[in-house]
Parts: structure tokens; sequence; C-alpha cells
């Protein structure tokens, strides 16, 4: 953390102007998407441009990702983040709702979506907003995304527990078939608090496994390191 922002080690994050900030459901999604040569990418829900900044890094110069923000304050904040970072010309920041948002399909979709199980508190009425689904819930996101996937794209999110059960309901309406799912722990033993899960139009072999963020002797999970070291300064 470096005054109104995060660093990491290849670019830095301002989040002073956005409702969410940097974390780990950000952070794993971003370090865990899986990506192609040449993909076409959309960050719904780019907020400070993390993911979208993340995937640009590890795609390298084939990649396009378009970050779309509901919110004028931290899509502004999102383009001063690209325009900062190494890779300006692979990020577009778009301003606007995503039941509006029209484009060529994607290859991959991406989405630290706002929701959290009703009954939650913040400690602020912008957080609050982002995280309780009010301008996008879990069905209108689905929806769109299945309507911007092309033929072969995926659609991964990062979910708290609670949702994952919503979600594939919505993915079934919608026809897409859950591929991969990570089950996210905090500590060793504990149950898991955040689902990572990966859709497609293709029916395919689900893909099952666990990231464990913390062991239990206290030093970080192998998985996790592995996903995450290329981007924190001190791991």
């Amino acid at each position: 953390m470096a005054g109104r922002g995060f660093t990491l080690k290849q670019f830095h994050i301002n989040h002073d102007r956005c409702a969410m900030k940097v974390g780990t459901d950000g952070i794993l999604l971003g370090a865990w998407a899986p990506l192609g040569p040449g993909r076409r990418i959309l960050d719904v829900g780019t907020g400070s441009g993390l993911v979208a900044l993340m995937l640009a890094q590890r795609g390298g110069e084939a990649v396009h990702i378009t970050g779309l923000e509901l919110d004028e304050a931290a899509a502004g904040q999102a383009a001063d983040n690209v325009a900062a970072s190494p890779w300006p010309e692979r990020v577009s920041i778009v301003q606007g709702a995503l039941q509006q948002f029209e484009a060529a399909p994607f290859e991959l979709i991406v989405s630290n979506p706002p929701y959290f199980a009703p009954g939650q508190h913040f400690d602020c009425a912008a957080r609050a907003s982002a995280r309780h689904g009010g301008s996008l819930s879990l069905a209108a996101l689905f929806a769109h995304c299945e309507r911007l996937l092309s033929e072969a794209g995926e659609l991964c999110l990062v979910l708290p527990w609670q949702a994952r059960e919503e979600a594939l309901l919505h993915a079934d309406s919608n026809g897409l078939f859950l591929l991969e799912q990570q089950q996210v722990v905090t500590r060793e033993g504990k149950n898991p608090g955040r689902f990572l899960l990966r859709f497609g139009r293709i029916k395919n072999c689900l893909k099952r496994g666990e990231i464990v963020i913390n062991t239990a002797e206290g030093g970080y999970g192998d998985i996790y390191k592995g996903l995450v070291s290329p981007f924190y300064l001190k791991m």
C-alpha cells in the first residue's frame, strides 16, 4: 500500500475515487482467469482497472481488454491508472452500463460482480451500492454476458459462497455450463469463503480445485502463491 493506492510489481493502482478498493477477490480473478493468444476481453465493473491491468500484464501484446464501469468517478480513475501503466495500448476504459453496452463478441469476460448477500453492512453508501447489486443483478449479468460472448467464449467470475447456487441457476437459464470451480479458503481447513467460477457454451468435464490462501502453519498456499507472486511486491 502506498499513499492513496496499491503498488504491484509492474504497476500502481490509485483507488480513492472507487467505492470498491483493491482486494483479494479482484487479485485472485486477475491472476486466475485463463488467457489465450489474441483475446478480446471484457472486464465488467472494472472499478479501478485492477483486473484489466493484471490481464494486460499477463496477456502480452495480443490481448486487448475493455474495462466497463458504470460509476463515472471510478471510470475516470481507471482510465488514469491505465494511462500511467506500462500497457495503455492494451486497455480501454468505457463508462456505462452493461445493459446498454454494445460491442463485437468477446472471447473472455471477467467480473468481480457487485453482489453480496442481503443484510450485510458497509461503511459507506457508495460501497453498499457497489456491493449489493442494485444496478446489476446476477440475472442481468449472465444475460448480457451471454449476449456479448463469442461462440467459444468463456465467462469467469469471483463470487462469495452464498451466491454460487444463484449463479448456477442463471448460467443454466442462459445456456452456459460450469467448466471450472475453484473454492477459495482463507486458511487451510476452513470452509470456502468464495468461489472462482468459469463458464462456457460448450459442455465439458467440470474441473474442481481448491486455493488455500494461508496454510495451517501460517505460510501461503502453494497454488495461491504461484498465482499472485507475479503481482505482489513482497512475494
